[in-house]
């Protein structure tokens, strides 16, 4: 498993402060991805168990959760950096293309928060009413996606318009 960067970020995961890992090789290769660097596989520094110890001991205070951009078709290794995160204390977070029915049982089983849905130019993102993706809560299945638009930008009637 490797990534591309990381960074602290606020907004992907309301109510917690995130350490975001941008992970590389993703197959699903959506059209429209704000991602498409991360689709090679061969960018970016490999995501060791060491490497992870050293960013969550180095940002421990700083941050609640762990979120991952993809990963998911690193099941195995995931699952183990999940594991780890968790019993570290902090929460846990994955953004993946896939449906939600096909989110491996053993990733659903360590996340708190899955953004699933494949993106969709002519639906938009989460800031849009329209988008066939959803960000919940794991535990509750709570729909995250008002986050997104209550005192933002719902971007879905001009999306309309442009069809």
């Amino acid at each position: 498993m490797r990534y591309s960067d990381i960074k602290i970020v606020l907004q992907e995961v309301p109510t917690e402060i995130s350490l975001a890992f941008f992970i590389t090789g993703c197959p699903l290769r959506c059209p429209g991805c704000h991602s498409v660097r991360e689709w090679n596989g061969s960018i970016g520094s490999e995501l060791s168990d060491k490497v992870l110890e050293n960013f969550l001991q180095k940002y421990q205070i700083y941050i609640s959760c762990v979120l991952f951009l993809g990963g998911e078709w690193y099941n195995e290794t995931l699952v183990k950096h999940l594991k780890k995160i968790k019993e570290l204390g902090f929460k846990t977070a994955l953004y993946t293309g896939l449906n939600k029915k096909d989110v491996p049982i053993e990733i659903l089983k360590n996340l708190d928060y899955l953004k699933y849905g494949s993106y969709q130019q002519q639906l938009g993102g989460l800031s849009s009413s329209m988008t066939n993706q959803n960000l919940i809560n794991v535990h509750t299945n709570e729909s995250l996606n008002k986050y997104f638009l209550q005192g933002g930008f719902d971007d879905s009637a001009e999306r309309s318009a442009n069809q």
